[in-house]
C-alpha cells in the first residue's frame, strides 16, 4: 500500500515502534492523508512510515499495510541507521512507565526526535479525535520511571462541590493548578489571593475564558503577612475551605534573605491559620515540602515551622477547623524548577548547569501534586500530615542527560554539563520523612499519613513570639537562633551532606 503514496517533501522517514492495533490506526491515518490531494491534515503528511519494530518474532519479516516489520526493540539503533530514519514514533500505549522508559532509553541512543502515543488510559478514541493528533513529543514526566498517579475524583467532588474555597498564593505554580482543579468540581465560589498581580491576573483571565459567568470567581491582591487585610477577606467572603499555598520557596534566594522566608512563610501561615480557626473555616490545608524534613536552610526550616504551627493549632481543639498538611517533593515545570532552566540553557546553546553529580530529588507533576492536596484534604479528619509515595528519587544529572537527548543532542559532546557546586543551604539528597515519623496507610495506596510529633504548646508559643518579634525588627541573628530553637532538626548543609556521605560509604 505504501508504494502507491506520493509523499510530500516535508515527510520524514519514520520508524514506528510497536506493530499492534495502534500502529495500524496510525498507518491508516497517515496513508489516508497522503493519498488525498485535498487533505488539510498537514500534520499527517509529515510522516513517511519506512519500517516497524516489534518484539513478537511471528511479526518480524511480515508487513503491516505495506510497511515491513524489520526487528526487535533492541535493534532500533541498527535499523534507524540502515533505513536512514529521521524520526521515531513509540506506538505502544499499553506499556507500563518502567517499560516505556526502557524503550525511550534505547531510542535516545539514535539521537533522533521521538514522538509518543499517550498512555492507554489517557487516549481519546472517539470519532472526533485522531490518533496522530494525540501523538506528542516526549515529555520530561515520562522519564520519571513511574506511572502517573490517579486519585479518587468522587471524594474530591463531594469535598469541593457547593463550598466557598480560598487559595492563597493562587497565582503561583501550585496555587493556580489548585484553582483550575477546584473549578472543575462545582464550588460555590473561588477566592484567589496573591500578592503578585501579574500571576493573579493570568489565572483569572484563564478561568474567565474557560467558564465565563458559570464560575463565581473573586481575585484579590493581598499579602498573607498583612493580618488585618486577611481578616477583612475572611470576614467578607467567609471561606469554608482554605488551601494555603502562599510561600517563598527558592532555597538559595532565601538563604540570602532569610527574614523574608520567616515573614512570608512563618508569620503568613500563622496569620492565615489562626484567622481560619477564628472564622470557623471547615478545613485548612497547608502545602509543605520535603525540604521541611531535617532542614538545612532557612526556607526548609521556615516550612517545618509552618507544619508545626498547623499541628499546634490542631492540638488545641479550639473551634471546628480541621487542620491538615500535605508534603511532597519537587514539581516538574514549576517556577524555580530545574527543568525550565535546563530547557532554556539547551535552547540557547549554553552548557547545562548541575550543582553536584550525586544530587538526587523526588519529582512529581504539578497536576499530581495538586491532586494529592485535593484528595488528602478530602479524606482528612484534622491533625494529619500527608506524604505521597513519589517512587524512586531521580538523579539530577541523569535528568539533564535525558533532557539533552530529547532535543536530539548528545550530552557532554553537543551540550556540555557543568557542575557548579552545591548552592547555599542545598542538600545532596532530600527526604520525605523525619526519623520520628512512621507511615500509616490510607485508602489511596500512594498516600500515607506521617505520625506527627507532639508539640510542647507552652514552649512553642513563646519561641514563636520570639521569632515574630525578631522578624518585625529585622533582627536576623535573633530570628535565625529562634528558628533553630523551634526546629531542632535544623542543621547546616555541610553537616547533613557529611552524614549522607558517611552513610553511603557504609552501604558501599
Amino acid at each position: 500500500m505504501s508504494s502507491e503514496i506520493n509523499y510530500c517533501e516535508c515527510a520524514k522517514r519514520t520508524m514506528i515502534i510497536g506493530g499492534g492495533v495502534c500502529c495500524e490506526m496510525l498507518l491508516n491515518e497517515i496513508f489516508n492523508a497522503q493519498k488525498s490531494p485535498y487533505t488539510e491534515d498537514k500534520y499527517s503528511a509529515t510522516f513517511n512510515p519506512v519500517c516497524i519494530i516489534d518484539n513478537d518474532p511471528k511479526k518480524i519479516g511480515t508487513e503491516i499495510m505495506g510497511v515491513k516489520v524489520v526487528g526487535r526493540e533492541d535493534e532500533i539503533v541498527k535499523y534507524a541507521k540502515e533505513f536512514e530514519i529521521e524520526q521515531l514514533i513509540l506506538a505502544i500505549p499499553s506499556l507500563t512507565s518502567d517499560e516505556r522508559k526502557a524503550v525511550i532509553d534505547i531510542c535516545n541512543e539514535t539521537k533522533l526526535p521521538l514522538k509518543i502515543v499517550p498512555f492507554i488510559g489517557t487516549l481519546i478514541l472517539d470519532d472526533s479525535a485522531t490518533l496522530l493528533g494525540q501523538v506528542h513529543d516526549i515529555k520530561v514526566e515520562e522519564l520519571l520511571g513511574r506511572d502517573p498517579i490517579k486519585f479518587d475524583n468522587k471524594d474530591i467532588r463531594n469535598f469541593i462541590s457547593g463550598k466557598v474555597c480560598m487559595v492563597t498564593g493562587g497565582g503561583g505554580s501550585i496555587g493556580s493548578e489548585l484553582v483550575r482543579q477546584i473549578a472543575k468540581y462545582g464550588p460555590k465560589k473561588i477566592i484567589i489571593v496573591d500578592i503578585y498581580e501579574n500571576n493573579a491576573y493570568e489565572i483569572q483571565q484563564e478561568l474567565v475564558m474557560e467558564y465565563g459567568e458559570k464560575l463565581d470567581l473573586v481575585t484579590l491582591i493581598a499579602s498573607v503577612r498583612d493580618y488585618y487585610r486577611m481578616n477583612q477577606i475572611f470576614e467578607r467572603y467567609k471561606p469554608e475551605i482554605v488551601f494555603h499555598a502562599a510561600a517563598h520557596k527558592h532555597v538559595p534566594l532565601m538563604e540570602v534573605s532569610p527574614m523574608e522566608a520567616i515573614k512570608n512563610n512563618v508569620i503568613g501561615t500563622f496569620n492565615v491559620a489562626t484567622l481560619a480557626q477564628y472564622h470557623d473555616v471547615k478545613k485548612f490545608v497547608m502545602i509543605s515540602t520535603d525540604k521541611a524534613v531535617n532542614p538545612t536552610n532557612a526556607m526548609g526550616a521556615s516550612k517545618r515551622c509552618c507544619e508545626m504551627i498547623v499541628q499546634y493549632l490542631s492540638q488545641q481543639h479550639e473551634g471546628r477547623t480541621e487542620f491538615v498538611t500535605t508534603r511532597f517533593g519537587n514539581v516538574l515545570g514549576s517556577n524555580g524548577s530545574v527543568i525550565p532552566l535546563f530547557k532554556k540553557q539547551i535552547e540557547q546553546g549554553k552548557p547545562v548547569t548541575v550543582t553536584h553529580e550525586d544530587i538526587i530529588r523526588y519529582f512529581m507533576t504539578i497536576p499530581e501534586a495538586v491532586s494529592l492536596v485535593m484528595e488528602a484534604a478530602a479524606i482528612a479528619h484534622g491533625g494529619e500530615i500527608f506524604v505521597l509515595d513519589m517512587g524512586k528519587p531521580v538523579k539530577i544529572v541523569t535528568l539533564a542527560e535525558n533532557l539533552i537527548r530529547m532535543y536530539g543532542k548528545v550530552p557532554y559532546k553537543d551540550v556540555p554539563i557543568v557542575f557548579t557546586g552545591l548552592r547555599p543551604g542545598e542538600k545532596i539528597k532530600e527526604e520525605l520523612l523525619m526519623d520520628e515519623e512512621g507511615l500509616k496507610k490510607t485508602s489511596n495506596k500512594l498516600i500515607f499519613i506521617g505520625k506527627q510529633i507532639d508539640i510542647d504548646e507552652e514552649h512553642f508559643a513563646s519561641r514563636l513570639k520570639k521569632l515574630r518579634d525578631a522578624s518585625q525588627l529585622n533582627d536576623e541573628e535573633v530570628a535565625i537562633t529562634a528558628l533553630h530553637e523551634m526546629v531542632p532538626t535544623f542543621i547546616t548543609p555541610e553537616e547533613f551532606n557529611k552524614m549522607q556521605a558517611e552513610k553511603n560509604a557504609v552501604t558501599k
